[in-house]
């Protein structure tokens, strides 16, 4: 891939820039301790992306909303009933989920060359956490609240187009989730990088599994600076 053919990089962020998978599970700790409930990460990282995808699905309804459906959905599956204090404190827990380490270099580096665009499944004011953690500024912020849908849907894409006002041929999307992410854009016809975080894990993590194609794959941000040529 000549990556001097692209104008604008658009991220998705929960999973590909902030470690989704590392806040959720701590996150539900606590509130499965405080029900006397066990079960593996990998088991309750699964639940969660079956019950969020099946969530964000239908009518669209704020992440916060999202949030405190999984979790009484996980309650469901594992025989417990969360307090409504529980689901108020899942429901912004995304405030807590932290960056991974390589996503801010990356990102600052990445900026010297290309606008940077985020697409992604979250209410704009969560949002506003995550940014503050990743230090960047960034061109367009495309969230599920601006949409009113989610990630698979083609719509969330074609408004990234529209938000950019570069043609679709100039824009490759980075994004972790081959469900969310790598296959919807590939049916428009956005080019891709798979940032493949969960190499060496078991099982599909939060998200869904899917098939796609994408036209490059990295284990992490840093790697792909490395090879657009901003970061050595």
């Amino acid at each position: 891939m000549n990556f001097d053919n692209f104008e604008c990089l658009s991220f998705d962020c929960y999973g590909t820039l902030i470690d989704w998978e590392t806040g959720i599970l701590s996150s539900l700790g606590p509130i499965l301790a405080a029900h006397e409930v066990k079960a593996s990460n990998e088991d309750l990282l699964e639940l969660y992306g079956k019950a969020e995808a099946k969530i964000e699905a239908g009518l669209y309804t704020s992440y916060r909303e999202v949030l405190k459906g999984v979790l009484s959905r996980i309650g469901d599956v594992l025989g417990f009933k969360p307090s409504r204090e529980d689901l108020e404190r899942f429901s912004v827990s995304v405030r807590d989920w932290p960056a991974f380490p390589d996503s801010p270099p990356a990102l600052h580096a990445l900026a010297t060359r290309y606008r940077l665009v985020i697409l992604s499944n979250i209410d704009d004011d969560l949002f506003r956490y995550s940014q503050k953690l990743l230090g960047v500024e960034f061109d367009h912020v495309c969230t599920a609240q601006q949409i009113g849908s989610y990630k698979p849907s083609r719509r969330n894409f074609e408004y990234l187009i529209r938000q950019t006002g570069v043609p679709k041929q100039k824009i490759l999307h980075v994004a972790q989730s081959l469900f969310h992410d790598i296959a919807p854009a590939n049916e428009i016809g956005v080019s891709t990088v798979w940032v493949n975080r969960r190499q060496g894990f078991e099982g599909p993590g939060a998200t869904p599994p899917a098939e796609a194609k994408p036209n490059v794959t990295v284990p992490d941000l840093h790697s792909l600076a490395v090879l657009t040529g901003v970061m050595l």
